[in-house]
């Protein structure tokens, strides 16, 4: 992984969550392969210009959630187990990706967008009987 694939953490109040959700985006799509080492603490810290304690609670809640091991000498990898989306819903997000890109739609607002319908159409949540939210 090069340093030019991590950016800094766009969460200002909490650069650990930005950078664990930047490094769980790679891994659930695959672009950070099962085995594959993550930037040690100090790198990814001097890359981010961040502080090491920061970029060691983000790599510690990845591995919370099963998606790398560290260990002494082999470093962070991306653990055998981590699940990959489907390739088919890696290809819709990345056509959505593209198309807000090319209407210059600012990205938080699709992340804030898409977050709103997930949980309106969750199987946990009532579904919509009203269909007027212009979200459809």
């Amino acid at each position: 992984m090069t340093p030019q694939q991590i950016v800094p953490a766009a969460d200002d109040a909490s650069p650990a969550l930005g950078i664990y959700r930047q490094f769980r985006g790679l891994i659930v799509s695959g672009q950070l392969g099962s085995g594959e080492r993550l930037p040690t603490v100090r790198q990814a810290a001097s890359d981010l210009r961040v502080s090491p304690s920061t970029v060691g609670k983000a790599y510690k809640m990845l591995e919370r959630d099963g998606l790398v091991v560290t260990r002494t000498a082999a470093g962070t990898r991306v653990a055998e187990s981590a699940a990959v989306l489907p390739l088919s819903v890696i290809r819709r997000i990345r056509d959505l990706a593209a198309e807000a890109d090319a209407t210059g739609v600012n990205t938080d607002d699709v992340i804030d967008v898409l977050r709103v319908v997930w949980r309106v159409e969750s199987p946990a949540a009532p579904p919509s009987t009203t269909g007027d939210n212009g979200i459809d």
